[in-house]
């Protein structure tokens, strides 16, 4: 009974997102802590290939689907783990003589928006539970 209730809110799509930053902040958090490491290539995972794959399965989710057995799985799955790539040709980037991308200033501030992005879904997963909870409850 609450799995289609579930299933009816942004709540799949809040928890990729929000598994998704987590995954992110690790890999920027990487990056800040090697920055001494001579040759350490700065890594991200592929943000535009997330959000890609985040879109095509909100597309699908509104499509109408067939009939599906109540055991059949109706949830928001991404295809495939993202796995973290080396930054190249980015303009906040210098090549240093030891070949290392270093950036502190870019890897600060990108870890700064991913936070932003995993504070708001967060805010509105919080605002999604508490909305469920007053229906359950039957009260506005």
């Amino acid at each position: 009974m609450y799995e289609s209730l579930f299933r009816a809110t942004t709540l799949p799509m809040l928890q990729q997102v929000v598994s998704f930053t987590q995954a992110r902040h690790q890999v920027l958090a990487s990056n800040i802590a090697n920055l001494d490491v001579p040759g350490y290539r700065a890594k991200d995972l592929p943000v535009g290939e997330f959000q890609r794959q985040l879109a095509e399965a909100i597309r699908q989710r509104h499509e109408p689907t067939p009939f599906r057995s109540p055991g059949e799985p109706d949830s928001v799955s991404l295809t495939g783990r993202l796995e973290p790539v080396e930054l190249q040709d980015l303009p906040e980037m210098i090549l240093y003589h030891d070949d290392s991308t270093k950036g502190l200033e870019y890897q600060v501030s990108e870890m700064l928006k991913n936070q932003m992005q995993h504070n708001l879904a967060i805010s509105l997963m919080t605002h999604q539970f508490n909305l469920l909870r007053a229906a359950i409850n039957e009260r506005t």
